[in-house]
């Protein structure tokens, strides 16, 4: 899921097999709705990579009775979430801290070809420039997906094939 239809349509080259284009006035249980219709049932499990509260509320809505939600994104330190629901369901809530111990093997994974993260690095930046990447990761500017700021010249020790 989300708000802007070329992140979607990059998700669709990259392997997604469903995608939805939300909209900021629809609720968590109306996106519910549309993900179960879009996949023929409802999610074994959900991971919310986002952690804004509408993220994880949809989460918990859409996915199936028994199932996981898998909470990755950092949101805010408190939120409203529909805990009777996902107790209800019998649904379970997983909290997982980044990915810190996933660094070695997602190196690996991009050094050795095996993933390819070129379409997803949409903007670079110089070091000077670093308010400008923010703003531009920030603000989506330009189709952004994921910016790089690189801290040495491109030709020094960032690869050319970024």
């Amino acid at each position: 899921t989300d708000l802007v239809q070329h992140r979607l349509d990059i998700a669709k080259e990259l392997g997604a097999t469903h995608t939805l284009l939300l909209t900021r006035d629809e609720t968590a249980e109306q996106v519910a709705i549309r993900v179960r219709k879009a996949m023929g049932e409802e999610p074994d499990m959900s991971i919310d990579c986002c952690g804004a509260e509408s993220t994880t509320r949809l989460a918990i809505f859409a996915t199936r009775a028994g199932g996981v939600v898998v909470i990755v994104g950092m949101g805010p330190p408190e939120m409203k979430l529909p805990l009777f629901n996902a107790l209800a369901r019998e649904v379970d809530i997983r909290g997982v801290f980044r990915y810190c111990n996933d660094y070695s093997a997602a190196l690996a994974l991009v050094a050795s070809g095996r993933v390819n993260v070129k379409r997803l690095v949409t903007h670079h930046f110089d070091i000077k420039e670093t308010e400008k990447a923010f703003e531009t990761a920030r603000n989506g500017t330009g189709d952004a997906i994921k910016v790089m700021i690189h801290v040495q010249p491109r030709n020094t020790n960032n690869p050319v094939k970024f």
